[in-house]
């Protein structure tokens, strides 16, 4: 009889102990840690973008433990990322601990150059700080996300979904996808865009209020918009008030849409400008993103109109002024009193001319609070950087 002789290689021998000692060590869990690990992870894949959850099988929708507990600082020195700063006093910590989907798993140990320590560590606290907040919230604090995208110089910006989470906090998403109001695919031709464009507005909120729909379950709307100024106040008068809504602001300098919360909130001044030949030509002028000269405006307004300017109390007009919740708060309750005191001057008018040089959020408030037969409606204007002033786009009643 032939003796038996492996034929492994000595590295596969070491790689197999390796892998034992490691099953070894993942069975000699703490029956705690292994308990906070699935609680802090959700159950789901902790891998950046994966989130895949692991007590389901993803085709027959079997319940069973399908997840994999992977150490970030491998059981051994020679393992992956075994020699990477120093290795914890306890290799078994929930701290170093990771649950991921097998393909996961197999990926960061195949790869430990690109998923290293570091990189692994951010991934288990990004992860587990959402699950965290997101099971902290209760059902009265969802809210239905409408994103509205149109070009803004052939360009348009993409809002990731870790970003809209962080935003409306202490909120939650209802949904992932939420509700898109997408006019990317509308041909950009001036006046053109601006009429196709306000009816698939039309269409696109009538469905958004259609019964049955996610914002009917949430009765709250939590909008991130940007797009041309004309288009976002035409926005705000389709949404009305028929349920609260809470307004959000793309910060230049962080790159997200949180709202701070540190700094003074700004105030608003009205002044009049000039008094026109008759009562019933009114512009109202927003000098807040930058300033607005009477230069700027049509020829006709210059000469007939009085002219009404909404601006900042103290701090020079910019781009930036909009940081705080309270900013906006602060603006609302300006721009009623702004119409009030036109109202007030020059009767009910049926419009009045706006002249806008504001953030989204702003524009968007400038639809939305108009009051039915208490408010002129607003016939908008638009900076045309070609033509060197204000053109009119379009009628918000």
């Amino acid at each position: 009889m032939r003796a038996y002789r492996s034929t492994k290689t000595l590295k596969e021998i070491e790689s197999s102990d390796q892998n034992l000692a490691s099953i070894q060590a993942v069975r000699n869990l703490k029956p705690l840690s292994r308990i906070l690990l699935f609680v802090r992870a959700g159950g789901r894949c902790e891998f950046d973008g994966c989130n895949c959850y692991l007590l389901e099988h993803h085709l027959t929708l079997t319940e069973g433990n399908f997840a994999e507990i992977a150490h970030v600082v491998a059981f051994k020195p020679d393992g992956p990322r075994g020699r990477e700063g120093t290795r914890p006093e306890d290799i078994n910590d929930v701290n170093n601990l990771m649950l991921l989907c097998p393909r996961c798993h197999k990926l960061i140990d195949d790869r430990p150059q690109r998923y290293t320590r570091k990189t692994l560590e951010e991934y288990k606290v990004r992860h587990e700080q959402r699950i965290h907040h997101v099971t902290d919230l209760g059902p009265e604090r969802s809210t239905s996300v409408v994103v509205f995208k149109a070009p803004i110089g052939g360009e348009t910006v993409a809002i990731p979904f870790d970003q809209v989470v962080e935003a409306t906090s202490p909120r939650y998403p209802r949904s992932r996808d939420g509700v898109v109001i997408d006019l990317t695919q509308i041909a950009d031709e001036g006046r053109t865009f601006t009429e196709a464009a306000a009816q698939t507005i039309l269409r696109r909120v009538r469905r958004v209020f259609e019964p049955g729909g996610e914002i009917e379950k949430s009765q709250h709307i939590s909008l991130f918009a940007l797009g041309p100024i004309p288009l976002l106040v035409f926005l705000g008068r389709q949404l009305s008030n028929k349920v609260p809504s809470d307004l959000y602001q793309r910060h230049r300098d962080t790159e997200d849409w949180t709202w701070k919360t540190t700094g003074k909130p700004v105030r608003y001044v009205l002044r009049k400008l000039r008094s026109g030949q008759t009562g019933n030509a009114v512009a109202l002028v927003l000098s807040l993103s930058g300033g607005i000269r009477l230069t700027d405006l049509p020829g006709v307004v210059r000469q007939d109109s009085s002219v009404y300017e909404l601006t900042l109390d103290g701090p020079t007009p910019k781009p930036t002024f909009l940081r705080l919740r309270q900013d906006l708060e602060n603006f609302r309750s300006a721009y009623q009193e702004a119409l009030g005191t036109i109202v007030r001057d020059h009767g009910l008018l049926k419009t009045i001319d706006l002249f806008p040089a504001v953030p989204a959020p702003v524009a968007v408030l400038c639809g939305r609070e108009l009051l039915p037969k208490v408010h002129p409606g607003l016939r908008v204007f638009d900076y045309d950087k070609r033509k060197g002033g204000f053109t009119f786009q379009l009628e918000v009643t």
